[in-house]
C-alpha cells in the first residue's frame, strides 16, 4: 500500500468534479468522503488508486492511495494528468470575469476540466455516444464496459482493444448496439489493436493533426474528434459548435428566440479564446 499527498494551485472545486463525475454511473466515488476511485492499466496489469480531497476550493490537496507499490510514480502521473492539477485556474477565472461568461465563471469557480480516465475507453464512450440521448448513452457504455471490461476492488476497468477488435458485430448487437455502431467500435478497436491508429502518438500532434488523423476513421466524425480532444487530450482552446448542450447554453446565455446560428458563435466565442474547452465546459455546467 502507498500514500502520497499532493498540493495543487487553487482555486479548485473538487466537489464540482464528483458532481460531474456522478453523471456516470461506472465511475465508483463517495461524496460524502469526497473521493473517487480511478482504474488504468500498468503494464498491462488493471490497477486501481483512490483520490480523496484533503483540502478546501483555496486550499486544494488530495491523497491518492494505491495498493500496487511500482505503479505510484507512472499513477501520479495519470491522476495529475485526468484531474488537470497542473493547470492554472486562476489564470483562467481572472480571464473570464472579463467576458459575457463572467456570472458562470463566478458561479462555478475552480471548476477543472476533467478527462476520462483512459484515452481508448474516451474514443470508445465518444463513438458510442453519438446521436443518442444521455441516458441510453450512458446505459449502452455501462453495458459494454461491465460485459467486456475486468472489475477490480469494486469498480471497472475499460476493455482493451486487443479483445474488442474480436468481437463480432452480433456480440455488440446483443447488448443494443445498431448495426453501424457495432462495426465502427470493433473497427476502430482493430486498427488501435494492430498498432496502425496509436493513441498516445496523439498527445503530441497539434488539435489540426490529431482532426485529421480521426476524421478519417470510418464512424468518427467532427464532434468525435473534438470531444477526444477535449476529454481525453485536455487541450485547453475547443469548442464544439455543433454540440447541443452548448448550443442551448449560448441561447439560454443570450436570450435568443431559437438556437445560435455558428456565425453568431463564433462571435460570441471570440473573447473567451484561448480558453474555449473552459467555455464549453462552464457554458455546460450552466444548463445542467
Amino acid at each position: 500500500m502507498w500514500e502520497k499527498t499532493v498540493h495543487v494551485q487553487p482555486p479548485y472545486n473538487f466537489d464540482r468534479v464528483l458532481d460531474r463525475l456522478s453523471i456516470n454511473p461506472l465511475i465508483k466515488l463517495n461524496k460524502d468522503e469526497r473521493s473517487v476511485k480511478v482504474p488504468f492499466y500498468f503494464e498491462n496489469e488493471p490497477v486501481v488508486v483512490t483520490v480523496k480531497a484533503a483540502g478546501t476550493t483555496d486550499d486544494p490537496s488530495f491523497v491518492v492511495t494505491g495498493s500496487h507499490k511500482d505503479s505510484m510514480e507512472y499513477a501520479l502521473q495519470r491522476v495529475s494528468h485526468i484531474f488537470q492539477w497542473d493547470v492554472s485556474l486562476g489564470e483562467i477565472q481572472d480571464h473570464f470575469l472579463q467576458t459575457d461568461l463572467r456570472d458562470i465563471f463566478t458561479e462555478h469557480r475552480g471548476t477543472p476540466l476533467i478527462l476520462d480516465f483512459d484515452p481508448y475507453f474516451c474514443l470508445m464512450k465518444c463513438i458510442i455516444h453519438q446521436q443518442l440521448n444521455m441516458t441510453f448513452a450512458y446505459t449502452l457504455t455501462s453495458r459494454f464496459v461491465t460485459t467486456f471490461g475486468e472489475e477490480i476492488e469494486g469498480t471497472w476497468t475499460h476493455p482493451r482493444p486487443e479483445k474488442i477488435a474480436e468481437l463480432s458485430v452480433s456480440d455488440l448487437r446483443e447488448l443494443q448496439f445498431s448495426g453501424r455502431k457495432a462495426e465502427y467500435v470493433i473497427d476502430t478497436s482493430k486498427l488501435i489493436a494492430s498498432g496502425e491508429l496509436t493513441l498516445p502518438d496523439l498527445q503530441s500532434k497539434t488539435d489540426e493533426e490529431v482532426m485529421d488523423t480521426l476524421v478519417k476513421i470510418r464512424g468518427i466524425g467532427k464532434w468525435t474528434a473534438e470531444n477526444f480532444l477535449l476529454f481525453a487530450l485536455g487541450r485547453p482552446n475547443l469548442f464544439p459548435m455543433a454540440d447541443i448542450g452548448i448550443q442551448n447554453a449560448i441561447k439560454k446565455l443570450y436570450n435568443l428566440e431559437k438556437k445560435p446560428t455558428y456565425e453568431q458563435m463564433e462571435e460570441y466565442s471570440k473573447p473567451w479564446e484561448p480558453y474555449l474547452s473552459y467555455a464549453s465546459l462552464y457554458l455546460w455546467r450552466s444548463i445542467e
